[in-house]
């Protein structure tokens, strides 16, 4: 008991030393998300509720261009709320700081490890599976730079990991486990919509207790008593008392239990770029009005897309073959089959329903959740290899080289994360010193505290400068110019990797409307030409900032 105890603190303190680490070495949100929930949650540690004072996407005020448009407006129409409400009580103790926001996800994702090696011993795996499979969960290949970032990747990852885990010990006759899960599953889908997908694959968990005792029965043989129908009906309820608070407000704030969906511009879109614009209206009739031909294709597309993130980002590529040559080998495992449900499920609906969202981090989220298990799966299928050939190789003692083989494979994958670490930390810091050069150079230009920007990543210039902000939407430069006067906008800042195509012509000089002026500040690439600049929005001849010899703006 104390040494099982001693390995699990163990390894529960790597997976934090990881975790913190990577706050040294990167403390600050680095994407769309990270941002939006830190914004929100600094929001929520003010007293200012669920608010924030820029658009990240117009999905948020009903995909289009409101009547009433005004700054601030409510949040999470369309993320869900958990990433943001467990970084207000550090705020409070530390402080508006990245280290306090990044603080509880290193905390709650470092119970990933220990819990691997628990559930792991639970399935029967050996000592050095359990172990490897603990440590790669602490160390998750590409996706370990997520792992501390204030986003829901480390609070997804271990609910699910504890909510497959009790359906697991469920089908082993534990109802009282089926029946908490509705609590997991509840957390879950407040840390992401798609956590209702673990509910329902733990539901038909339930269904297959039911269906293998009347099989068995009818064949004589033995099976665990099915799961009562008291466990479905207190997850249910139990799952439905953890989301009723947060549905009563998305009621009563947007009229919806689910705001961004019922606009169309997440369920009805044919490509992402529809997702940012604000013309037209997507409905189910415009989405099949495309063909059946490509939407087919658009759907085997995301289905292989996310084939291929899940392999790279958790199989590291490596990893990959040997995971599904673990799952064939558990194919009858009832601890692994509420994990192969959920994998089914998670892979189907972002094949079907989330297609064109998945290259863009939808899926990665949430597969990233499927890491621990897999892992278990791939170093299994690593201990049978090695044991087939030592029947073939009588020199081999098939345990000391399994055990050799496993922690070849997981210190080539720590390896690997390392690597891309490094790079991924790279890339977020470049983004970083053009957000921190552009908040410079606002204050350097006078710009006002409430001045509005417009971006395209409204959330991180929010965070580095301070000011509200609206984002471009993905229209024709009139649209977005009526977006700007709408919300009197001040100011433009333009990234060439990163603008929607009308945006993108201002940054040659060709292209920039009258209602733009010059750059204020700049960033010159190899080609001579700007990369990103921060430009005035003046919509009066008399505005000083736009202001030259002849006249306003001087674009064309």
């Amino acid at each position: 008991m104390r040494s099982t105890l001693i390995r699990a603190i163990g390894l529960f303190a790597l997976a934090l030393a990881v975790r913190v680490l990577l706050l040294v070495l990167y403390p600050d949100p680095a994407y769309v998300d990270s941002y939006y929930y830190v914004n929100v949650a600094r929001a929520l540690s003010a007293g200012h509720g669920f608010s924030i004072d820029f658009i990240w996407t117009f999905v948020d005020v009903g995909g289009h261009l409101p009547a009433n448009p005004v700054l601030p407006i409510p949040s999470n129409a369309h993320w869900m709320p958990l990433a943001s409400l467990v970084q207000v009580p550090f705020i409070l103790t530390l402080g508006a700081t990245a280290f306090a926001s990044g603080l509880p996800f290193a905390l709650i994702g470092a119970l990933a490890a220990p819990m691997t090696w628990a559930f792991a011993r639970e399935a029967g795996c050996r000592p050095s599976v359990a172990v490897g499979g603990a440590i790669l969960a602490a160390v998750p290949a590409a996706v370990t730079p997520f792992m501390a970032q204030p986003d829901n990747f480390a609070l997804f990852q271990v609910l699910v990991l504890a909510a497959l885990w009790l359906g697991a010990r469920a089908l082993r006759g534990d109802a009282r486990a089926f029946a908490a899960t509705g609590i997991l599953v509840g957390l879950a889908t407040l840390a992401r919509n798609d956590g209702v997908l673990v509910g329902a694959a733990l539901a038909l968990v339930w269904a297959w207790s039911r269906v293998r005792f009347r099989r068995a029965r009818l064949g004589g043989h033995y099976a665990p008593q099915p799961l009562p129908i008291w466990s479905a009906v207190v997850g249910a309820v139990l799952f439905l008392l953890v989301m009723a608070p947060w549905e009563m407000r998305q009621l009563a704030v947007f009229g919806s239990l689910s705001p961004s969906s019922s606009t169309g511009r997440i369920l009805f879109i044919r490509s992402i770029d529809e997702l940012n614009s604000i013309t037209g209206t997507p409905t189910l009739s415009t989405f099949l009005a495309q063909g059946i031909g490509p939407l087919i294709a658009s759907r085997l597309t995301g289905f292989f897309e996310a084939i291929v993130i899940f392999s790279v980002l958790v199989g590291g590529v490596i990893l990959t073959p040997f995971m599904v040559a673990g799952a064939w080998l558990r194919r009858h495992s009832a601890d692994f089959l509420p994990f192969f449900l959920y994998t089914v499920l998670l892979f189907a609906f972002s094949g079907l329903v989330s297609a064109v969202h998945v290259p863009n981090g939808t899926f990665i989220h949430s597969g990233a959740a499927l890491a621990p298990q897999a892992y278990l799966l791939a170093l299994e299928a690593v201990v049978a290899l090695v044991a087939w050939v030592a029947r073939h190789r009588p020199s081999w003692n098939a345990e000391s080289a399994g055990r050799v083989f496993v922690g070849g494979l997981v210190g080539i994958s720590l390896v690997g994360a390392l690597y891309f670490t490094a790079n991924v930390h790279d890339t977020w810091g470049h983004e970083r010193d053009l957000d921190q050069a552009v908040g410079a150079a606002l204050g350097a230009h006078g710009a006002a505290p409430d001045d509005v920007v417009m971006s395209l990543d409204t959330g991180a210039i929010k965070y580095w400068t301070g000011h509200p902000g609206v984002v471009a939407p993905n229209d024709p430069i009139t649209t977005i110019e009526s977006v700007a006067r709408a919300y009197d906008v001040r100011w433009l800042y333009v990234e060439r990797a990163d603008a929607v195509p009308a945006l993108g012509p201002i940054l040659d000089g060709s292209g920039r409307p009258g209602w733009v002026g010059a750059p204020v500040w700049s960033v010159t690439g190899t080609a001579a030409t700007i990369d990103a600049g921060l430009y005035p929005v003046c919509f009066t001849t008399s505005d000083p900032r736009c202001v030259v010899v002849a006249g306003v703006g001087g674009g064309s």
